[in-house]
């Protein structure tokens, strides 16, 4: 939880403290919805470099190299003019300080793969998400905060990015897992990582959890546009800094918790489907709902919590399909795959809005959803899976395995 920390900041302070000054500065939806979107590109294709994250150095030290390399490009978010004028040049950093992210990431994920057992698998995602969207509205709401009250921007996202390096120093209580390729060269290691991931895909269970993360099931784009339409809500800014920011965190944190635990309980598949649905309906509410401050709030915790629960069901069912060998190149696949429709859906979500309004918005991506959770139970049935509650869902914490 603690060393995924760094990954949520900063998404989070792009998508509410950059969002919200962007906004405030007369850009339209849509753009600040395509800069969120362009975000997610290095996140879309970091299975190419994942293989190096497997192959050479371990696990720690590229987390180290990545934190302190996304910490100066979060830094950097602040010395640049959040305006129509200034966007490309922001842009380009987003794009980079997002690229640096994608490293902690895999070490984050590499780790966890090695050291979960079976039966602890959606309990282990719960917490990993929590710290992803905990550390993502922590991120945004601090962030925001900050900039409404010290001089300059570029002080509030320095002072952020310090708070992101102290997450290092978790890997002292982390074990350093052997290298499932180690003691060759680095184009052995690469073609073992792709014999690994070949395994996982061939096999029906590892392909229709392939086919779960290209979907727009569960995304929850629409938290990524909550601080650039807050103002139909009537929302201040302090008010979208605390529920979309800290509040969030904690409410989504607790929705990974409980969606993790219930995943170890249940089909994982099922549940992120079920979570994914719920979603959808809360996007109904918001959008049926009247426009006012009490109404975003509440909505907003609402569509946190259920973001909660999809994040935890897509990394249980991911952990589930990949085992250990290569972790990283595997799941950096699937994550890549799960970014596609954050990211097509963060552009999907920015033109219904600007087109159809925020009911449009919300009305589009539940829509999609359901679109979504319909098309993978059809061909689920197609390949004959069925549902089944997990075998090692009794097993007793005291079963913790040795990594």
């Amino acid at each position: 939880m603690v060393l995924i920390i760094p990954f949520g900041v900063v998404a989070g302070y792009l998508t509410v403290a950059i969002a919200w000054q962007l906004t405030q500065a007369g850009v339209s939806v849509t753009k600040v919805a395509s800069i969120v979107a362009l975000s997610y590109i290095p996140h879309v294709w970091k299975f190419v470099w994942a293989p190096i994250a497997d192959s050479t150095l371990t696990q720690k030290r590229w987390y180290m190299i990545a934190n302190v390399a996304s910490a100066v490009g979060l830094a950097a978010y602040g010395f640049f003019p959040t305006t129509n004028a200034g966007l490309a040049t922001l842009t380009v950093v987003v794009i980079l300080g997002s690229w640096a992210t994608t490293f902690i990431g895999m070490a984050t994920e590499s780790l966890m793969a090695y050291s979960t057992p079976e039966h602890l698998k959606g309990r282990a995602s719960g917490w990993f998400q929590a710290g992803n969207l905990g550390g993502s509205g922590l991120g945004g709401g601090f962030g925001l905060w900050l900039i409404q009250r010290v001089p300059h921007p570029g002080i509030a996202s320095t002072m952020v990015a310090v708070l992101c390096l102290a997450c290092c120093l978790a890997l002292f209580a982390v074990p350093t897992p052997e290298r499932s390729h180690g003691g060759a060269s680095i184009g052995h290691n690469l073609l073992e990582s792709v014999r690994d991931l070949w395994k996982v895909v061939r096999h029906r269970a590892g392909a229709l959890a392939l086919f779960l993360c290209f979907l727009p099931v569960g995304a929850g784009a629409a938290s990524g546009l909550w601080a650039a339409v807050a103002g139909e809500w009537r929302a201040s800014g302090d008010t979208v800094a605390l529920v979309t920011g800290v509040i969030t965190g904690v409410i989504a944190a607790v929705g990974c918790v409980i969606g993790g635990w219930i995943c170890d309980r249940i089909d994982r598949k099922a549940a992120y489907v079920a979570y994914g649905l719920l979603q959808a309906g809360c996007a109904v509410g918001m959008a049926l709902c009247p426009r006012t401050p009490a109404m975003f709030v509440t909505w907003t915790l609402v569509y946190a919590f259920i973001t909660g629960l999809t994040y935890a069901g897509y990394s249980a069912f991911v952990l589930e399909a990949i085992g250990k060998g290569a972790a990283a190149t595997k799941f950096s696949v699937y994550a890549s795959l799960s970014n596609f429709p954050i990211m097509y859906m963060t552009t999907i979500d920015g033109k219904a809005h600007d087109r159809f309004g925020s009911a449009g918005m919300l009305f589009t991506e539940a829509g999609l959803c359901v679109l979504g959770a319909i098309v993978f139970v059809a061909v689920a049935a197609a390949f004959g899976w069925k549902m089944t509650a997990r075998p090692g869902a009794a097993a007793p914490d005291a079963a913790l395995e040795t990594p």
